[in-house]
């Protein structure tokens, strides 16, 4: 099955959407229930899903144990790394903007591209109903989750002191990214935006955001968060 097929179809659009919102992947139970349909159903639609290239199949242990006796891990379904864009007819916006950032001076260019993301990442998080939170981890997840509500997938996968990874498989930016390395500030200012939104501009002022595995299909996107006296 081709994306736009899976796409074009509601009950596979519903679907897709659902995965894409979840921090965590999700089992044909999960999306049965949250759908309100039978497991069967809710199995047959990941499967063409995956079969399109929009989910990715993993099987994971949800008891915590391991060994003789822990029982057959549980098939579940998770965002499919997105390299490109889905757009019918082709509009080439990453060709666009790769003409934009070469149309900049090269002296100051990489300030101004994270200039330019980050008032993306406020527009992004202001479209999220992003609020500052009581501690960067409670921010962090916020972020996630309102990424989530537009329908982009991220979770926090670590955090530590003064430094967290989020990870993205469908980073809003990333089918810019992978046409156009420079790009890359572009990227790494739209998340210090979300940061903003959902930290506050305080902490966004202090935090450097880096983006690693852009270009790697098997992986999500990998933001590392640092916090501290910005250089």
């Amino acid at each position: 099955m081709e994306r736009l097929d899976a796409l074009g179809a509601r009950e596979l659009r519903s679907t897709v959407l659902l995965v894409r919102a979840a921090p965590t992947p999700l089992t044909a139970d999960d999306v049965a229930e949250q759908l309100d349909i039978s497991r069967s159903v809710a199995r047959w639609r990941l499967e063409r899903l995956a079969e399109a290239g929009l989910v990715r199949v993993e099987f994971e242990r949800r008891t915590g144990q391991n060994g003789p006796g822990a029982g057959r891990p549980a098939k579940t379904y998770a965002a499919a790394p997105e390299m490109s864009a889905v757009e019918f007819p082709r509009r080439h916006y990453e060709a666009l903007v790769g003409r934009l950032v070469e149309a900049l001076p090269k002296r100051g260019r990489t300030k101004h591209l994270d200039g330019v993301g980050y008032s993306f990442g406020l527009e992004l998080g202001r479209a999220a109903r992003l609020r500052p939170a009581a501690t960067v981890l409670a921010s962090l997840d916020r972020l996630c989750r309102g990424l989530g509500r537009l329908r982009f997938q991220a979770a926090v996968e670590s955090a530590g002191d003064g430094e967290a990874v989020i990870v993205s498989a469908t980073c809003p930016l990333r089918p810019v990214v992978v046409s156009d390395d420079e790009a890359r500030a572009l990227d790494a200012g739209m998340w210090r935006g979300l940061l903003a939104a959902a930290a506050g501009p305080k902490a966004a002022a202090t935090a450097r955001c880096s983006t690693h595995d852009c270009l790697d299909a098997q992986a999500p996107c990998r933001i590392v968060v640092a916090f501290g006296e910005r250089r």
